[in-house]
């Protein structure tokens, strides 16, 4: 391997990682490390005092021009759009190359939706590479003090967004399980288990049934679960697998041995479900390989 080859490979993971959690979506992540991959192969390496840096930078650029133009994509996307999720059937790998990806939330990812494609950028930056703030205002063009402003106010708009960022792989699994048990109950004992402002969220993408809306409230969620849950009953070959997904717990739905459904459940600070993110879409349902 040459060196700049070799230099490539070692900061492919954090490229790979800023790419994902700008996009939310893994093929696009990959396409824009390929495109910083092409650029510095083509670069003036030696004269780059910080590959590292330099890299990052492109990486950044090239996502957020990524964003801008995937979120005109999105505003005809088929129903709710939810961010791609990184599964693993065996739990989160070491070795994989979407290790540092996985450890971003996809409430997390969710939630940064809603924020401007450079605001975005530099609570990534700050937030999961602890860039400080000269970096963040050279990769954006942008000066310290309006950069400190960005991610002061992500911050603030994360906070009141809705799902939690701080729930545990052992609180997620719980809340799963008495989601899914309470759902095949009774409707009026199934409705207890979500909070007041509990939403459920379901990405078809126009390739798979779902819901075309966000639900919202106990009712609304479980009346819609528990009809979806009715249908199910009728399917032959369906098995349900526990998996790690983004490093959360979540359940998955297996059709005649094919991922068809994909759910993670959030509870709030009370332990009352809050958030459920569904993703039925098939093209967001890739399963790392074992050992990746």
């Amino acid at each position: 391997m040459d060196p700049n080859t070799a230099v490539f490979e070692r900061e492919r993971p954090a490229l790979l990682s800023i790419s994902y959690r700008m996009l939310g979506e893994v093929s696009a992540a990959e396409d824009v490390v390929q495109e910083a991959w092409l650029r510095f192969a083509t670069s003036d390496v030696p004269a780059i005092e910080n590959p590292s840096a330099w890299l990052r930078r492109v990486a950044t650029n090239i996502a957020l021009d990524t964003l801008k133009s995937a979120r005109v994509r999105r505003e005809s996307y088929v129903g709710p759009w939810l961010p791609e999720p990184i599964i693993s059937e065996h739990g989160p790998s070491t070795e994989s190359q979407f290790q540092l990806a996985q450890e971003c939330e996809l409430a997390l990812l969710w939630a940064m939706e809603r924020l401007a494609p450079t605001e975005r950028a530099a609570f990534v930056l700050r937030e999961a590479f602890d860039a400080d703030y000269a970096e963040i205002a050279k990769t954006l063009g942008k000066s310290e003090a309006t950069c400190r402003q960005m991610v002061s106010r992500a911050h603030k708009r994360l906070q009141t967004s809705g799902p939690r960022f701080d729930v545990s792989a052992e609180d997620a699994a719980k809340a799963a399980e008495r989601f899914f048990f309470a759902a095949a109950q009774d409707h009026a004992h199934a409705i207890k288990v979500l909070a007041e402002d509990a939403m459920a969220i379901t990405d078809g993408g126009g390739k798979a049934s779902a819901a075309f809306r966000v639900l919202l409230g106990p009712a609304d969620i479980m009346t819609v679960t528990q009809a979806v849950m009715a249908k199910s009953r009728d399917l032959t070959d369906v098995r349900f697998a526990q998996v790690t997904a983004n490093r959360h717990p979540a359940v998955a739905r297996y059709v005649h041995g094919v991922l068809d459904t994909l759910t993670l459940v959030l509870p709030d600070k009370t332990g009352a479900t809050h958030w459920i993110y569904v993703m039925r879409n098939p093209e967001k349902l890739r399963v790392l390989p074992s050992g990746a």
